[in-house]
């Protein structure tokens, strides 16, 4: 499942730089918009990953998953 983010994003003296509004902590910078982009998207990608292991790793004893749209 595809889900969306929004990058927002500014060139400011020769350097593009961005976060993602929804996940803190998911920020960077490159020398064009295009490098920004992707970057931005590694960087979300595996920010998720890392939640998501840290999620599953704190819970004890029997759970389940439950997708929920908001």
């Amino acid at each position: 499942m595809e889900q969306n983010y929004t990058a927002v994003i500014k060139q400011d003296v020769g350097w593009w730089i961005g976060w993602i509004e929804e996940i803190p902590g998911v920020n960077c910078q490159e020398r064009s918009r295009e490098a920004l982009i992707e970057t931005l998207r590694v960087t979300l990608r595996e920010a998720l990953e890392l939640n998501r292991q840290e999620a599953l790793g704190g819970g004890r004893g029997n759970f389940e998953e439950a997708s929920i749209a908001v």
